[in-house]
């Protein structure tokens, strides 16, 4: 949780969702940009997420990133991990 952004690569961004992750894939952002909310995955958190991330791709292959990261937001239940930025 305490890693700066830096660390992170841009994985997909949409208006209002963006999805960062570390090179290795084992730290994930995931915002929701209108109210400066983000949840920070790593540990078991992340490796659900990953595999979550992988489904939607799957599902969703032509998706805009809005839709697939806005699907992982509220149905599958990272919005509950989340705190606001810069708090």
């Amino acid at each position: 949780m305490s890693e700066p952004d830096q660390e992170f690569r841009l994985v997909a961004d949409g208006e209002e969702y963006q999805l960062l992750a570390t090179p290795d894939d084992t730290s994930f952002i995931l915002r929701f940009k209108p109210d400066h909310l983000a949840a920070r995955l790593s540990g078991e958190d992340a490796e659900r997420f990953r595999t979550d991330y992988d489904a939607v791709r799957i599902q969703l292959p032509a998706a805009a990133p809005d839709q697939m990261l806005a699907q992982l937001w509220d149905q599958g239940g990272y919005s509950w991990l989340a705190a606001e930025e810069g708090a």
